[in-house]
């Protein structure tokens, strides 16, 4: 049985403008184990990117009980927080988010700036993720010179180059093609399958399927969990 990673209990998270509150989670709970592929869907307005926010440790919730790797995130400091970011955890993002002027593998060896690694080991590092998502031959490219898939696999490599413990992608196929979209997916479930625990945001109905459970959102809350039992390992 793998090892809790996150646990979640009575989360809420509140936006206040003046005297009007918006209540954007409304007691959400739930555990993901090391290794599982987890697809958060919803509707616009369900709650499901703040929940994504507040996982991925860039925004805290207004109550509610939020354990990450066995530790209570609300208790963690500033710098902790940034190092917990840094260290356990990897981002991937709709739109890349990355830099424009600098090739793939300075792109990727971002994430490695603020670490006590050797500048050569990083680099190496860098070329080794982009080996594992199969850009071993435009090392020198900038972004604007790739297709859109080819850049998203930038953005995995990089999100991947700290060796973290979850990787969180954020609609991370909201800007390709369906055949693109397929190859990055595919690419997900392959890092899965090495071992990788992914939480997944999406709209997209045939991009949840490739998750073990699809966590269904609504209103701030968990609709329903469906389980998919083809990818249930």
């Amino acid at each position: 049985m793998n090892q809790t990673i996150i646990e979640l209990e009575n989360l809420r998270k509140e936006y206040r403008s003046g005297e009007i509150s918006v209540a954007a989670l409304q007691g959400v709970s739930f555990a993901i184990a090391e290794n599982e592929f987890i697809a958060i869907m919803g509707p616009s307005g369900s709650g499901k990117s703040t929940l994504m926010n507040i996982l991925g440790c860039l925004d805290q919730p207004s109550s509610g009980r939020y354990h990450l790797g066995g530790r209570e995130v609300s208790t963690m400091s500033d710098d902790e927080l940034a190092a917990v970011r840094n260290r356990d955890i990897g981002f991937v993002f709709q739109s890349f988010h990355l830099l424009p002027r600098l090739n793939i593998v300075r792109n990727v060896m971002l994430p490695l700036k603020y670490s006590d690694i050797d500048p050569a080991d990083a680099r190496q590092r860098a070329r080794d993720m982009l080996a594992r998502v199969n850009l071993e031959n435009r090392l020198e490219h900038v972004p604007n010179e790739l297709s859109g898939g080819q850049r998203q696999r930038v953005a995995i490599a990089r999100a991947l180059v700290n060796r973290p413990k979850i990787i969180f992608a954020d609609e991370p196929t909201g800007n390709l093609d369906s055949k693109t979209s397929v190859e990055i997916m595919e690419l997900f479930s392959e890092l899965h399958r090495a071992g990788q625990t992914i939480i997944l945001v999406t709209h997209e109905p045939e991009i949840a399927e490739y998750a073990q459970k699809v966590i269904h959102m609504r209103d701030g809350q968990i609709e329903k969990v469906e389980i998919n039992a083809s990818r249930t390992v």
